[in-house]
């Protein structure tokens, strides 16, 4: 009797609002610190899932870029044999590989190129004049168009014996492997991200169930349905969600703004150059974005629908 009479006051109360034209006061309050709390929450996961998502785009474009940029690219290595003119055997290699159909250009790398591809691991100033150090012929190929590397392997077998032919085939297929398992481990980590959010919702929605226990009493005592209480809680708790995702999101779009502007400083410093290879110019497309911002609705969703959830099954056992 005590909760009735407290639910018909509040009733009076909103009625009254209602007539001063400041709204009625809905079920769930609107601004609390759990509601606070929640919204830090969501904020906080959808950001962690925009950075997942925002990543793995990353590294799927900058493997596209690899292995289109492979793909069009063979060498022929030429190791220096005692005995052999190394430039006379670079310059047939270079011959035979604009001899084979299919092929666009073909540039033969000096002495000092090959030096200088050696600078970043063994550093400079080094004296390589007692070193063998392999000379390279770079082929690119014709796009659309196959070329014959059989032959041409098969021709410098029998012409320049020092000679080897790299169609790059093991390192095109590791890249896929492995650009493919940092998209599933980012996948998996998206997931892991949104059960975490779902359970965080779950918890919240029955820690404001029981804090107005006595009022959903009441409204089942004068003939609420569970659909009508279980929309109060979707439309509070989605716009927390929405609250929290739009903040998340925004923080990880910020983010990689930031990250972008900031990549130019750091091409300089090898460090720099290693993000580089790996993340390409650090250049989030418009698919990346638009990654992010679906990540962060589908957490607003996922909160009013985890919601609902959860309060017809607390419903059902109240019942």
């Amino acid at each position: 009797m005590r909760a009735a009479a407290g639910f018909l006051r509040a009733i009076r109360t909103r009625r009254g609002e209602r007539r001063a034209g400041d709204g009625a006061m809905p079920l769930v309050p609107a601004a609390s610190i759990s509601g606070r709390a929640l919204v830090t929450v969501i904020a906080i996961m959808t950001f962690l899932a925009g950075l997942t998502a925002g990543a793995a785009q990353l590294v799927f474009a900058a493997s596209s870029e690899w292995r289109s940029s492979v793909a069009t690219e063979i060498t022929i290595q030429v190791r220096p044999v005692t005995g052999r003119n190394v430039d006379q055997d670079v310059a047939r290699a270079a011959a035979l590989a604009r001899a084979t159909d299919g092929v666009e250009a073909v540039r033969a790398y000096t002495r000092e190129e090959s030096e200088r591809l050696l600078e970043p691991w063994l550093g400079s100033g080094l004296a390589f004049d007692e070193l063998p150090i392999p000379r390279l012929v770079v082929v690119k190929l014709q796009e659309g168009r196959s070329a014959d590397l059989a032959s041409l392997r098969k021709a410098l077998s029998d012409q320049v014996r020092n000679a080897v032919l790299d169609d790059h085939r093991v390192w095109t297929q590791r890249l896929a492997a492995m650009a493919h398992s940092i998209v599933l481990l980012a996948l998996g980590v998206l997931v892991l991200v949104l059960v975490a959010t779902s359970l965080t919702v779950a918890f919240a929605t029955r820690g404001a169930m029981a804090g107005n226990r006595d009022i959903i009493e009441v409204l089942h005592f004068v003939g609420a349905s569970d659909g009508y209480i279980a929309d109060e809680f979707q439309r509070h708790f989605l716009r927390l969600g929405l609250e929290g995702g739009a903040l998340g999101g925004g923080a990880a779009v910020l983010f990689f703004v930031v990250a972008q502007i900031g990549a130019g400083s750091w091409t300089a410093t090898p460090g720099g150059d290693q993000i580089e290879a790996l993340f390409g110019g650090f250049v989030l497309e418009g698919m990346g974005y638009l990654a992010v911002v679906v990540v962060a609705v589908c957490v607003a969703l996922l909160t009013g629908l985890v919601s609902r959830r959860t309060v017809r099954r607390t419903l059902r056992t109240i019942a």
